[in-house]
C-alpha cells in the first residue's frame, strides 16, 4: 500500500488514466503516475470476487479458483516443440497446438488448457483467434490464454459467445478467461490498458499478471519482489473494477528470479516456488483468486533436472494453496519450448502434487483401531477388506513411475520415463473424440474472418 501510495506506477494510456482519476487516484499526467491511498485501493479491491468460476464445455471441467483450492495446468507461450527422440527442437505450428489441445483433454490431472505455444506460420494479426479456436475446437475443459491485439481480442469474445451460444450465456458460463501482463515494475503500457478495459467491458474473466525478476525488474531480495509483484498485479485488478465492479479478476504472479552470472531468467529456480507460493498466502490474504506459476524447468532434455525443478515448484505452490499453478505441465528450456512427453510426464507429477494437497485424512475408518486389534501384533494387513477399500483412494497409483525390479524392468526393455511416455501419446490423441458441434463451428468458421480450420 505505501508503494501505491508514494511512489505510485505509471499508465501510458490515456484512457486509463482518466479512470484512475475518476476513481479518486492523484495522476501526474506528464509522468503519466498514479498514486492512491491505501483506502481506495482497499475499497477496489473489495469489489472484486473472492471466487472465480472458469467453465469448461463439459461442466465436469468447471473450476472454482479462490481460498485455498488447488488447481494445475498448462500455459506459457512456447516458439519451440522438443523431440527428445532425435534430442532437437522445431518452430512449434498450429497442428502443434491442436494436438496438444487433444492431448491435454485426456490427462486428469491438467484441469485447464491455458494455450501453450505459439504457431509461427501465422500472421500475427490471426493468432489470437486461431489460438482460441484451437483450444475451443479440441478439448472440454476451460480454455485461457493471452492476447496480443485488441482486435484479436474482440474476435475472441465473439467467438466464445457464439460457442456459448449469447453473450449473457458467456457471462454466466465463462468458457474462455485472458491473461494481461503489466511490465515490472510498476508500468502498465498503452496496449495491455486497452486490451484490459475492452475485457473488463465484456466481463470475461482476466488475469492480471506480472512476472518482476528478483535483481533484476525487482528488489534482489524475495520480500522485495513480492511488494513489486504485488503492486504490478493490483494495478490491473483496481483498473478492472473501475471500468466494471464485480469484473471476475484473479491475481497473478509469474515473479522468479535470475541467473546472477548470465543475467538469464530462470523459471526452475527453487526461489521462484517459494516466490509463486508467497503470493499464493498475498492473494488469501485480499481474498482474491490467485494465478501461480510453477513446474517449468531450465533443462533442455528430459533429464533429473527436469523433473525435480518442476516437481518442486509445483509442490510448493500447491501447498501454500495457490488456486491455479499454470505452466505446471509441458515447458522446458525456461518456458521457450514445450515437450509432448514432458505433458505426460508432468501429468504424473501433478498427480502426486494433488495427493499431497489431498493430505492425509483422519476418522474411523482410516485410523482403523478395530482391525489393528484384530490382526494384532506380528500380523499383517495385506488381505484385509480394509486394505483393498482404502489402498486406491489412500495411494497414488502412478502409470510412469517404474516400481518393478530390476530384472522385471529389464525384460521389459528397460525404457525410461521419457520413452513410456512417448508410447503412450499416440494412443491417448486417438481416444480424443470432443469436436465443438458442427452448428457452431460452420457458424464460428463463416462469421470471423482469419481462422485456418
Amino acid at each position: 500500500m505505501r508503494v501505491i501510495e508514494e511512489v505510485g506506477f505509471e499508465v501510458d494510456s490515456e484512457a486509463a488514466l482518466g479512470l484512475f482519476e475518476t476513481a479518486g487516484g492523484k495522476v501526474d499526467r506528464e509522468k503519466h503516475r498514479v498514486r492512491l491511498t491505501p483506502e481506495r485501493v482497499q475499497k477496489l479491491i473489495r469489489m472484486a470476487p473472492s471466487e472465480v468460476r472458469l467453465c469448461g464445455q463439459d461442466e465436469r471441467h468447471d473450476i472454482h479458483l479462490g481460498g485455498k483450492r488447488v488447481y494445475a495446468g498448462t500455459g506459457g507461450v512456447a516458439f519451440y516443440i522438443y523431440h527428445p527422440d532425435t534430442n532437437e527442437k522445431q518452430l512449434a505450428t498450429l497442428e502443434d497446438l491442436k494436438r496438444l489441445a487433444k492431448l491435454v483433454d485426456q490427462l486428469e490431472n491438467i484441469h485447464l488448457f491455458m494455450l501453450p505455444i505459439y504457431p509461427n506460420e501465422l500472421p500475427a494479426a490471426q493468432v489470437d483467434v486461431n489460438r482460441f479456436f484451437a483450444g475451443l475446437d479440441n478439448t472440454a475443459k476451460h480454455v485461457m490464454g493471452g492476447v496480443y491485439t485488441r482486435d484479436g481480442a474482440r474476435q475472441v469474445i465473439q467467438m466464445a459467445e457464439m460457442v456459448a451460444g449469447s453473450q449473457e450465456a458467456l457471462k454466466r458460463s465463462s468458457l474462455i478467461s485472458m491473461v494481461i501482463c503489466g511490465i515490472s515494475p510498476m508500468k502498465m503500457d498503452e496496449q495491455y490498458a486497452d486490451i484490459l478495459v475492452a475485457i473488463a467491458k465484456a466481463g470475461i474473466p482476466v488475469v492480471c499478471s506480472a512476472g518482476p525478476l528478483s535483481g533484476a525488474t525487482s528488489p534482489v531480495t524475495l520480500a522485495g519482489t513480492l511488494a513489486i509483484q504485488t503492486v504490478d498485479s493490483l494495478m490491473g485488478v483496481m483498473l478492472t473494477q473501475i471500468v466494471n465492479p464485480g469484473t471476475p479478476v484473479i491475481i497473478g504472479s509469474v515473479a522468479s528470479t535470475i541467473d546472477f552470472g548470465g543475467l538469464r531468467y530462470l523459471s526452475g529456480a527453487v526461489e521462484m516456488g517459494l516466490l509463486n507460493a508467497a503470493g499464493a498466502q498475498i492473494a488469501q490474504s485480499y481474498q482474491l483468486p490467485y494465478y501461480g506459476t510453477g513446474g517449468m524447468t531450465d533443462a533442455k532434455v528430459l533429464d533429473s533436472q527436469s523433473g525435480y525443478e518442476s516437481a518442486i515448484t509445483s509442490l510448493l505452490c500447491a501447498l501454500a494453496g495457490a488456486n491455479f499453478i499454470h505452466n505446471a505441465a509441458g515447458l522446458m528450456e525456461s518456458g521457450l519450448t514445450a515437450c509432448y512427453e514432458k505433458f505426460v510426464i508432468d501429468n504424473e507429477i501433478l498427480g502426486m502434487v494433488m495427493r499431497a494437497v489431498e493430505g492425509i485424512g483422519v476418522d474411523d475408518d482410516t485410523l482403523a483401531l478395530d482391525l489393528i486389534k484384530q490382526v494384532g501384533p506380528g500380523g499383517n494387513f495385506i488381505a484385509a477388506a480394509h486394505t483393498r477399500q482404502f489402498m486406491n483412494s489412500e495411494h497414488y497409483q502412478p502409470a510412469l513411475s517404474d516400481r518393478s525390479s530390476r530384472e522385471e524392468w529389464e525384460a521389459k526393455g528397460k525404457k525410461t520415463t521419457w520413452q513410456k511416455a512417448a508410447a503412450m501419446i499416440p494412443q491417448l490423441i486417438a481416444n480424443h473424440t470432443y469436436r465443438l458441434p458442427d452448428l457452431t463451428r460452420r457458424r464460428v468458421l463463416s462469421e470471423i474472418p482469419g481462422i485456418v480450420d
